[in-house]
């Protein structure tokens, strides 16, 4: 895999969508402002089924708070560079089981992850080998609630090779599996991923379809799956598209998250997309659905997650420490300001 700072072009990266229904006009109303809009969700609780929070600071984790989050899951995905060994990879799971979940917990947010070898690094297959020997040492770990992100990037042989012994891993845990979907030929590439998973025998009510837009999402809806959208700024899905996913399709078995991670993404596009929505007149419980019931039910599958530890929010105790540290620095609590509403 090319490593030097030339593009390459297999690997694009998570904002070269190539046009297509994800490059947007700007939407109307552009000048909206979230701190004026968010009163509209205030005392609204919202679940976050796709943040990798491992690439996130601590204003971020208190600004989600903030605004309403009290959980959500982190999925195990690619980095930005490829890893070079398996200690590698035993140390970024470990990491998602352990000390991400005490970070998130000093904010007052539950953390939940998924676990999974991911499809770019699928395609090193010697060290892939390696990556599966470990996988059941952290699929049967506290706080785990799938396999994943799985699935395909650039639709390799190897990729397929892995996202199917995922499949069954996931089956022999009894985990629901989260699967990313291709940037690139995302129709083709979420067509055959469901098909494999028929192939394999999985209920498609267990499998969570991500990245989706509006060429996948009829086919998803209508074969069982559930469908996750991704509100990322300049690729993916806008929140004023969203809204009128919604508005068609309506609420069952379709779930908003943010995916934000090391590039360009807002860890609060959850929170505003459900503002969004209610000053696009969409009900409260079709909101509440969308952007929190329908992950818990989801993910809940794999019963690792119990609503009432966090619906009222967790009890917060920044003193405490894992491995001799805390999240305080001088004894100050983090703050952070954010001033967009739209995901554009």
């Amino acid at each position: 895999m090319n490593q030097n700072n030339n593009s390459d072009e297999r690997n694009p990266s998570h904002f070269e969508e190539g046009g297509g229904l994800a490059a947007q006009e700007m939407p109307e109303h552009s000048d909206l402002n979230w701190e004026e809009y968010r009163e509209a969700i205030r005392g609204m609780r919202f679940f976050d089924p796709h943040i990798h929070m491992t690439s996130r600071t601590t204003d971020d984790y208190q600004a989600m708070f903030d605004a309403g989050i009290v959980a959500l899951i982190e999925p195990a995905f690619w980095l930005g560079q490829p890893r070079t060994g398996l200690s590698s990879f035993k140390d970024y799971y470990s990491s998602l089981v352990n000390w991400e979940r005490f970070r998130s917990s000093q904010f007052g947010i539950k953390h939940y992850c998924t676990i999974g070898l991911n499809s770019r690094e699928a395609n090193n297959e010697p060290l892939a080998e390696q990556v599966m020997e470990i996988l059941p040492l952290f699929l049967y770990k506290e706080g785990v609630v799938g396999v994943g992100e799985i699935g395909f990037d650039d639709q390799t042989a190897a990729e397929e090779k892995y996202y199917r012994a995922q499949l069954e891993l996931a089956k022999q845990a009894k985990l629901p599996v989260q699967v990313h979907t291709p940037h690139r030929d995302k129709k083709n590439g979420t067509e055959r991923s469901m098909a494999i998973a028929l192939e394999h025998g999985l209920d498609p009510a267990w499998v969570i379809i991500d990245h989706n837009n509006e060429e996948t999402v009829e086919s998803v809806l209508d074969q069982g799956f559930y469908a996750g959208f991704t509100i990322y700024p300049f690729t993916k899905m806008g929140n004023e598209r969203m809204v009128k996913v919604v508005e068609r399709y309506g609420p069952e078995r379709i779930m908003v998250n943010s995916a934000a991670d090391w590039g360009i993404s807002d860890p609060l596009a959850l929170p505003k997309t459900a503002a969004l929505m209610k000053m696009r007149g969409i009900p409260d419980d079709v909101i509440k659905k969308v952007t929190y019931q329908n992950a818990i039910e989801a993910f809940g599958q794999s019963g690792q997650i119990d609503e009432s530890v966090f619906a009222n929010g967790l009890a917060i105790d920044q003193s405490q420490k894992m491995n001799g540290n805390t999240i305080l620095r001088g004894g100050q609590q983090p703050r952070i300001a954010k001033d967009s509403l739209l995901i554009k």
